[in-house]
C-alpha cells in the first residue's frame, strides 16, 4: 500500500524538480516571453488543433494533424476556459497530469519491490525529460497509463480498462497498453468473466478512427498523417538503422538529432532485453511493441522521447537502486545534466528528441 510518506516524497520530487527547471531555464530570459518559448515543435500543433480543430488554422491546414489523438487538445480547451494563454495551459496540463503519473509510479515501484522516489527520480532525471514539463502528450498519457497498469497489477480490472480508455484517447501508445494488459490478464489467469473489460481500451482507437472517416473518409487517417507528415512508413529494421546511421555521420549540428536517436535505439534495445531477462513478460510486451514500431520506421523519429513512456524501465531501475544505491547516484550524475542541455536545446528551438 502506498504510505503517505511515499506519495509526499513523490510529489516532492516532482514538484522540486519543476522548480529546479524553473529556476535554471529562467536564467537570462525575460519573464514576458518565458511561457512562450515552451511553444516549441509539437506543443504548437496541440494548440492548433484546441483552436482550430483538426482543419488547422483557416487557410493553412496541415495534413498531419490526425496523428495527434484528441485527449491533449481536449484538456487545454477545458484549462484555457479559465487560463488565457494556450500555451500557459499546456504547461498546467502537464504539470497537474505529471504529478498525477508520478505518484502513481511510486506506488506501482513499491508494490514491486522498489523504492518509490528512486523510480520518480529516474524518470525526471531523464535526458528527454523536458516533453514532461512542455506542453506534450506524455505526461497526460502517463497519468492514465501507469494508474491503469497498477490498477491491473491489484486486479482490479474495471478501473485498469477505463483508465487505459483514457491513455487510448491520448496517444497511439494506448493501444500498446492495451495488448500488454491482455497479456497482464491471461499470465495472471485471471477470471474469463472480466475479460470483457479488455475491450474498452480499444473503443477510442475505434471512435477516433470513425470520427476522421466521417470527415475524410479515411479509417486510418491517423496512421496515413505520420506517413504525410513525417514520412513514417513500415521498413525492414535494417533499412531503418541504416538511413538513420548515415545521417547521424552528417557533419555539423543537423547529425546531431540522429545521433540522439541512435543512442535512444541502443536504450530501448537494452530495456527490452532487460525485462525479458526479468521475466516480466506483459512488460516486455508493451515495451517490445513500441520498440518495434520505432525500429522499423522509414528512419528514427522520437525514440529517445518515447522512452519516457516505457514506466516498467523506471521501476527496473528502482528495483536495481533499491538493491545497490549506488546506481541511482551514478545515474543521476550522468543523466542530470543531459536533461539540462537538453532541455536548453529545446527552449532554443533545436530538436531535442
Amino acid at each position: 500500500m502506498l504510505t503517505r510518506s511515499s506519495a509526499r516524497d513523490a510529489l516532492l520530487v516532482w514538484f522540486g524538480s519543476r522548480a529546479g527547471l524553473l529556476l535554471v531555464t529562467l536564467l537570462g530570459t525575460a519573464l514576458a516571453g518565458y511561457v512562450d518559448k515552451w511553444r516549441q515543435w509539437d506543443a504548437g500543433l496541440f494548440v492548433t488543433i484546441a483552436q482550430h480543430g483538426y482543419d488547422g488554422e483557416p487557410g493553412m491546414p496541415d495534413a498531419g494533424l490526425p496523428a495527434f489523438f484528441p485527449g491533449l487538445p481536449l484538456a487545454l480547451r477545458v484549462v484555457h476556459l479559465v487560463v488565457p494563454d494556450w500555451s500557459a495551459s499546456g504547461l498546467i496540463v502537464s504539470l497537474v497530469a505529471g504529478a498525477v503519473a508520478m505518484v502513481a509510479l511510486a506506488r506501482l515501484a513499491e508494490l514491486e519491490g522498489a523504492r518509490g522516489w528512486a523510480a520518480v527520480l529516474a524518470l525526471v532525471l531523464f535526458p528527454t525529460a523536458v516533453f514532461l514539463a512542455a506542453g506534450y502528450s506524455e505526461a497526460l498519457f502517463l497519468a492514465f497509463a501507469i494508474p491503469a497498469w497498477l490498477a491491473a497489477r491489484q486486479r482490479r480490472w474495471p478501473a485498469a480498462a477505463v483508465l487505459a480508455a483514457g491513455a487510448s484517447c491520448v496517444r497511439i501508445t494506448g493501444l500498446f497498453l492495451a495488448a500488454a494488459l491482455i497479456v497482464e490478464f491471461v499470465t495472471g489467469r485471471q477470471p474469463v468473466r472480466r475479460a470483457p473489460w479488455l475491450a474498452v481500451p480499444f473503443l477510442p482507437l475505434v471512435a477516433y478512427s470513425f470520427y476522421h472517416f466521417t470527415r475524410s473518409g479515411d479509417w486510418l487517417a491517423w496512421k496515413h498523417a505520420q506517413e504525410t507528415g513525417w514520412g513514417r512508413e513500415l521498413v525492414w529494421p535494417w533499412e531503418s538503422w541504416a538511413v538513420t546511421w548515415q545521417a547521424a555521420m552528417s557533419d555539423g549540428e543537423s547529425g546531431a538529432p540522429f545521433r540522439m536517436e541512435i543512442a535512444g535505439a541502443l536504450v530501448a534495445v537494452a530495456a527490452l532485453i532487460w525485462l525479458l531477462a526479468l521475466r516480466r513478460w506483459s512488460s516486455a510486451v508493451y515495451v517490445g511493441l513500441q520498440a518495434g514500431a520505432l525500429l522499423t520506421s522509414a528512419y528514427y523519429l522520437s525514440l529517445p522521447r518515447s522512452l519516457l513512456l516505457w514506466f516498467p524501465l523506471w521501476v527496473a531501475i528502482a528495483g536495481l537502486a533499491t538493491r545497490r544505491q549506488w546506481v541511482i547516484v551514478v545515474y543521476a550524475l550522468v543523466s542530470g545534466p543531459l536533461m539540462v542541455l537538453n532541455t536548453a536545446r529545446f527552449l532554443a528551438g533545436a530538436w531535442a528528441g
